[in-house]
């Protein structure tokens, strides 16, 4: 995965350092564990990230920060992915988990209407809870598993990739020479050059015998 184009989309390291809902970690934001850019930590930060962001509850920034210090994970990732699940698109996400729930447990799938706050989970949640809590899991967890396996594929792959954009002139150079050696014309060896000076000419089958050996030029 290119670092370029993860830091041109991940929050400033700063603003979520000031960020008034973060303040409660203190020091703990001072980890630099908590700001690496590698294969195991943003892959990490992919994992804790769309699992919070099916946590149905207000305060998702909050707990996927907590779980990115724990995990000790990119935190500025796991903090953004959360945001999958916003005002926008927390009810047909939320339905479809809830849908999820009621299929798995074999119930009949009723009203369902969702709000993104405490009242809502604390009136609205008695008669759903069952199949909504256990959807919104089986979603996390499959959604987490997925981009963790996803990411570290993909920062493999695009490794690989750039290991063989490095090695492909070495191995072009390489395969030259090959065939150049196979001709008969090692080309870089030095040989397809002009014979060091002092280096006796061929002899030509129609050359007198008296000039076998010798230089046409010093002939004339």
């Amino acid at each position: 995965m290119p670092k370029a184009f993860i830091k041109r989309y991940m929050p400033n390291h700063e603003e979520i350092r000031r960020n008034r809902h973060l303040r409660i970690f203190g020091t703990l934001l001072h980890d630099p564990n908590l700001w690496h850019l590698n294969r195991r930590s943003v892959a990490g930060a992919f994992a804790v990230g769309l699992f919070m962001a099916f946590v149905p509850t207000p305060g998702q920034m909050i707990l996927a920060a907590g779980a990115a210090i724990l995990f000790r994970v990119n935190l500025p990732i796991s903090v953004a992915l959360v945001w999958l699940t916003n005002p926008v698109t927390m009810p047909p996400i939320f339905y479809f988990a809830y849908l999820v729930g009621t299929w798995v447990l074999g119930h009949p799938a009723g009203h369902f209407h969702f709000e993104p706050t405490w009242d809502w989970l604390i009136h609205s949640l008695n008669g759903i809870w069952a199949p909504f809590l256990l959807g919104c899991l089986i979603c996390g967890g499959v959604s987490a598993l997925v981009g963790y396996i996803g990411i570290r594929g993909l920062w493999r792959w695009h490794a690989v990739r750039r290991w063989q954009a490095r090695a492909r002139p070495k191995i072009i150079a390489r395969r030259r020479d090959r065939g150049n050696v196979a001709a008969g014309n090692p080309g870089r060896n030095g040989s397809g050059s002009r014979p060091p000076p002092g280096t006796p000419a061929p002899t030509r089958p129609d050359a007198p015998a008296g000039q076998a050996g010798r230089d046409p030029a010093s002939s004339k």
